[in-house]
């Protein structure tokens, strides 16, 4: 594709936005044609990226056409993504513009893939929501896995752990989820998959409560973000072709503290359900364009332990882990490197609305591992099925 830029970034004077940009203006190699876009031109100027300067309102459809007519890939922070993100999406499907963005909304993601998919993969162009901490560790450390084992792989979990904060943007998201009423929706085990007609495993059910995993030997809760994060993987399985079930779950010390972090998980998306409750998180939580400190980022860390078998009992274990906010400094570089693997590098022949897994696979394992993050298979798969990570894509 022949436009004037590589990469756009757009969004880039909110929380997550202006990340994005010092992560540019700090790794983006030499030669790298990108430019900074957003509807404000004087805040976007005021960030001194030393890089072209667009302005496009998420309402502007024809400044959104400009917009995606003029680069190759478009990464994009502007969310909640239900409210602002269609528009771009759109103009990105007609113009033939790869899409990378952080959303956490898999009722939206749904309706991209019911409007979107066909027409994206016929012309080869690429949209790949879920590029942040959701769900990028996720379908990569499924993958990982079931490459290990091969195509007898039965069941994968992963296990979190985590210290980071809250940005505006991401409550902003939640908060539109509730009101709209899409926590309904997303309860759909296979939302994310329409073509799986089977009922689901036991596994597969969303947790509900502290349980005990006999294969790790540790008490778990269900995991805030496994609603999202089991259907991304769930639909990596149905472009792949594989059929393995996946669950993820909160990793915790010991039963009493299983059993206080599932209550207080049930207590809160009860809670969410109230307008009054709702209204006070508007008051006293972050606003839109405000996050943690600095000091709370650089102090985050996430650790996934995943653990997979097939069904003839051979196993495999991977670690997907790495220093920072998971929700804002890992999320930056997943969604940075998603965008700059798309621009550089050689990925699967694959199109439409994709998963980080199915849309890039291999070229943002290699890259994430250059930029510091653990991504390894602890124990080896059978001899006979040993081989490239490059097959699970």
């Amino acid at each position: 594709m022949l436009r004037d830029f590589d990469v756009t970034l757009y969004g880039a004077t909110g929380f997550t936005g202006r990340q994005t940009v010092a992560y540019f203006r700090k790794f983006a190699p030499p030669g790298l044609r990108w430019a900074i876009a957003g509807r404000n031109q004087a805040k976007l100027e005021a960030l001194k990226a030393q890089v072209p300067v667009l302005v496009a309102d998420a309402g502007d459809q024809s400044a959104l056409d400009v917009l995606a007519a003029r680069t190759r890939v478009i990464l994009t922070t502007a969310g909640p993504f239900a409210l602002y993100g269609t528009g771009l999406v759109d103009a990105c499907v007609r113009f033939g513009t790869h899409y990378v963005d952080i959303t956490g909304e898999t009722n939206w993601a749904r309706v991209l893939i019911d409007c979107y998919h066909e027409k994206a993969a016929a012309d080869g162009t690429r949209i790949i929501p879920f590029c942040g901490f959701d769900s990028i560790p996720s379908d990569l450390g499924a993958m990982l896995i079931a490459n290990a084992l091969g195509p007898d792989t039965h069941e994968v979990k992963a296990f979190f752990q985590m210290r980071g904060g809250l940005n505006g943007g991401t409550l902003a998201s939640i908060l539109n989820m509730y009101e709209s009423g899409a926590d309904t929706a997303v309860r759909d085990l296979f939302l994310l998959s329409p073509t799986v007609t089977r009922a689901p495993s036991e596994l597969e059910q969303d947790p509900v409560g502290a349980i005990h995993d006999a294969d790790l030997n540790t008490w778990t809760a269900p995991f805030v973000m496994s609603r999202i994060n089991t259907r991304v993987v769930r639909r990596s399985c149905a472009i792949l072709g594989v059929d393995f079930a996946y669950q993820e779950y909160m990793k915790l010390g010991g039963h009493f503290a299983a059993v206080v972090a599932a209550t207080g998980g049930a207590l809160f998306e009860r809670s969410m359900r109230f307008a009054p409750v709702r209204g006070l998180l508007h008051t006293i939580g972050p606003a839109p364009g405000a996050g943690p400190s600095e000091e709370t980022m650089d102090n985050g860390w996430f650790r996934c332990d995943l653990f997979g078998k097939t069904s003839g009992g051979h196993t495999a274990q991977a670690v997907i882990s790495d220093k920072g906010d998971p929700g804002n400094r890992v999320t930056v570089k997943c969604l940075c490197e998603s965008a700059l693997a798309l621009a550089l590098d050689q990925f699967p022949d694959r199109a439409g609305v994709l998963t980080p897994a199915t849309g890039i696979g291999d070229a943002l394992v290699n890259r994430l591992r250059a930029r510091g993050m653990t991504l390894s298979v602890t124990s080896a798969p059978p001899s006979s099925q040993a081989g490239s990570t490059a097959s699970a894509y």
